[in-house]
C-alpha cells in the first residue's frame, strides 16, 4: 500500500477480551478513552478501536503507529500498556500533536508505559 506523505499517525486502542473491561480493570473511563482521544488529536491522528492484541497482561494497551513522514524518518509502532488514567492519555495526544514516533521524543513518563510485543502479536497490526 502506498501511503501519502500527509498520511497521519494511527493510534489502536485494543478493546478486547480485557482491555476496556471495568471488571478486569475498575474505576477507568474505559468508554471515554477512545472519544477523549479523538478530541485531543483532531487531525493529528486517525483513532481506532480494536479487538484483542492478544497483550492481556497489559492492558489497556494503546498502539501509536508513525505518520508517513515519520516512518520515513525511522519511526516504528509503539506499544503501550497499563494506559488507565487521563494523564497518560494527555501524555500520548501530547506527544502524537507533536509528530509521534520518528518525529518527536516521547515524554520520558510514557517509557513507564511502553513494551515490546513478539513478532506474531506485532504482525497482526502492521501494515
Amino acid at each position: 500500500m502506498t501511503r501519502n506523505s500527509s498520511t497521519p499517525c494511527r493510534v489502536t486502542v485494543c478493546r478486547g477480551c480485557c482491555c476496556g473491561d471495568p471488571r478486569k480493570i475498575p474505576g477507568v473511563d474505559h468508554a471515554g478513552q477512545i472519544p477523549r482521544l479523538r478530541a485531543a488529536l483532531g487531525d493529528s491522528a486517525r483513532v481506532r478501536a480494536s479487538d484483542c492484541l492478544d497483550v492481556c497482561d497489559q492492558a489497556n494497551v494503546v498502539v501509536v503507529q508513525p505518520s508517513a513522514a515519520g516512518r520515513a524518518a525511522g519511526g516504528r509502532p509503539v506499544w503501550l500498556g497499563l494506559v488507565n488514567d487521563d494523564d497518560a492519555l494527555d501524555d500520548i495526544a501530547a506527544w502524537i500533536r507533536a509528530g509521534g514516533p520518528g518525529l518527536a521524543e516521547p515524554p520520558g513518563v510514557l517509557d513507564l508505559y511502553a513494551f515490546t510485543v513478539s513478532r506474531r502479536v506485532r504482525a497482526a497490526l502492521d501494515d
